[in-house]
């Protein structure tokens, strides 16, 4: 049949190949075909194979008419115009270009597509999170805030008439703060849901471009997406403070107590942790070495233990606190090169702006040991008894405290101004039991071990539960731990003598056991370069083993 041929007033659509009557259709060449031509089809090479379907069922994808020649579907595409283009531009215009298959190009379109929107739905999942936070904590404004007040209330009633004034006013203080956090969580909110609808559009969009072959639609999507704004970080408001004053009529707010105004802090969303990008020129050793063991001497207390944690100071040294009135100071080869006396056992230790510092057993005291040796008072936890601590990325220091049969984990500044507490999880249920150790992830998670519910607990740094982790066989106990720069969570097994590794997720990944193995593992800490301290609690050895090394291929 001629070109020019009609039937009935309706364009005859024309095989690609042979001009005959089409009865077929190639999905992945965007060509029509003949009954004839098919075989012949099939017999062409392409990197994406074929998808011959009858002409009829065609439409579900939608083949891009060529610009020039409206009556010619696009079967390739012209590179070196970046235009998809029919078999007669080929001859005309584009006999020279570099050209490539439709589907080609449209495969590498959807390629970048969806690995754009992949991205925008893991984004999606994390506001979601803070989304969900968010909205759990504006419910309990008025029961925080009315808690703030009865603090008031409660100081209040010490000082009786005299502080009536100051009552009322700082109550007045505290229904506008309400207010203004009111305010500022309801336009988070929104702006989170707004996000939220704007990657749902996209997704939709997205979606539909599945099964298109509108290449200019999809290079509107990529832009589109591209340009979609995805903050790097969220602002985290927290709850008032009450701070408390000795009381002196002459000066009655100020010693009696201030409200401390609602701190905005940027808080950088989750962002995964590339194990390849922090250690790609190193590799898991399949027999973990001692490098290093170093009898620290510390006497055995009741129990028989006698080393209790371990923190590394800079390259070359690292303190050791155990069953005595003392912390030490050791090189990495064992050479003791300090001793610094103290009022409690060296149970929790960790190094704050190149210092060492520590938890006072029994009391509500945080410690530092100043360069002259002397101890000084960083700050108290009142009523609450310190245990685990660890600093952090942000100069903050995070302790684990105990309450009668309450355990929570407390965010202070250096001079111990409270700035985040996180005791529950969204449905109001303690986290801990009995939270010990302490540490940070390289991504600002919060790591703990509990030792009642025998388990490792993650939070982010916000507070919102991650995962719990309790061993992969028994007898397990989780101790103590650390992270590592990758990002992976170092377990102390005190009963199966045992170190777990986890993912920055909770997922086991191995048991880093050394060639000369390990017994009553306990305090742990990263010294660098792959490689970790061990102190076995029972005997007082601290092991430095090495768990990667650098790859030679």
């Amino acid at each position: 049949m001629e070109p020019e041929e009609k039937t009935q007033g309706q364009h005859v659509v024309e095989c690609n190949i042979c001009e005959q009557p089409v009865s077929f259709f190639c999905r992945r060449c965007v060509v029509n075909l003949c009954d004839p031509c098919v075989p012949v089809h099939l017999r062409i090479k392409s990197k994406t194979g074929h998808d011959v379907v009858d002409y009829a069922s065609r439409d579900d994808v939608h083949t891009p008419t060529c610009d020039f020649h409206p009556l010619n579907e696009c079967s390739l595409y012209c590179q070196t115009c970046d235009v998809p283009i029919c078999l007669v531009c080929v001859s005309i215009k584009h006999k020279s270009h570099e050209m490539s298959e439709l589907s080609e190009q449209i495969e590498e379109l959807m390629k970048t597509i969806m690995k754009e929107n992949d991205r925008l739905q893991k984004y999606k999942c994390d506001i979601e999170k803070r989304l969900d936070h968010t909205t759990e904590r504006l419910p309990l404004l008025s029961k925080i805030y009315q808690e703030k007040k009865d603090e008031v209330t409660s100081r209040g009633e010490v000082w009786h008439r005299q502080i009536e004034k100051t009552v009322k006013t700082l109550h007045q203080e505290l229904d506008d703060m309400q207010k203004k956090h009111e305010s500022l969580l309801q336009k988070q909110k929104r702006e989170l849901k707004e996000i939220l609808g704007k990657v749902d559009e996209i997704n939709t969009t997205t979606m539909k471009l599945k099964n298109s072959q509108n290449v200019l639609e999809m290079k509107k999507c990529i832009s589109l997406i591209q340009n979609q704004a995805t903050p790097s970080e969220i602002t985290h408001y927290s709850f008032p403070v009450f701070c408390k004053c000795k009381i002196d009529d002459n000066y009655l707010k100020s010693y009696f107590g201030y409200i401390e105004n609602i701190q905005e802090k940027k808080i950088s969303l989750r962002t995964s942790i590339s194990e390849d990008a922090v250690i790609s020129n190193h590799k898991i050793l399949e027999m973990p070495k001692v490098i290093t063991a170093i009898d620290t001497g510390f006497p055995a207390c009741e129990n028989n233990s006698r080393l209790y944690d371990i923190t590394v100071i800079d390259d070359n040294r690292v303190w050791m606190g155990g069953a005595s009135y003392e912390l030490k100071l050791f090189d990495f080869q064992g050479n003791l090169h300090d001793t610094v006396s103290i009022t409690t056992q060296g149970l929790f230790l960790t190094v704050y702006n190149k210092h060492v510092i520590y938890t006072v057993s029994g009391s509500s005291t945080v410690c530092r040991v100043a360069d002259d040796k002397r101890i000084q008072t960083m700050f108290t936890t009142a009523e609450w008894r310190p245990f685990g601590i660890t600093s952090t990325a942000s100069d903050d220091i995070l302790v684990c405290l105990r309450k009668d049969d309450q355990y929570k984990v407390v965010r202070y500044s250096r001079t111990g101004t409270v700035l985040q507490e996180i005791q529950y999880d969204l449905q109001g249920q303690p986290l801990y039991r009995d939270a010990t150790y302490i540490a940070e992830n390289v991504n600002g998670d919060i790591i703990v071990t509990d030792w009642t519910k025998n388990a490792v607990i993650a939070v982010d740094r916000l507070g919102i539960f991650l995962f719990s982790y309790s061993g992969r066989d028994k007898p397990f106990f989780a101790c103590a731990v650390t992270t590592d720069p990758a990002g992976h969570v170092i377990v102390t097994d005190f009963k199966g003598d045992k170190i777990h590794m986890l993912d920055k997720d909770g997922r086991f990944l191995r048991y880093i056991i050394p060639d000369l193995g390990i017994k009553f593992p306990r305090g742990v800490c990263i010294v660098g370069d792959g490689e970790i301290f061990v102190g076995e609690t029972l005997n007082g050895v601290a092991k430095r083993i090495k768990y990667f090394e650098e790859r030679t291929e």
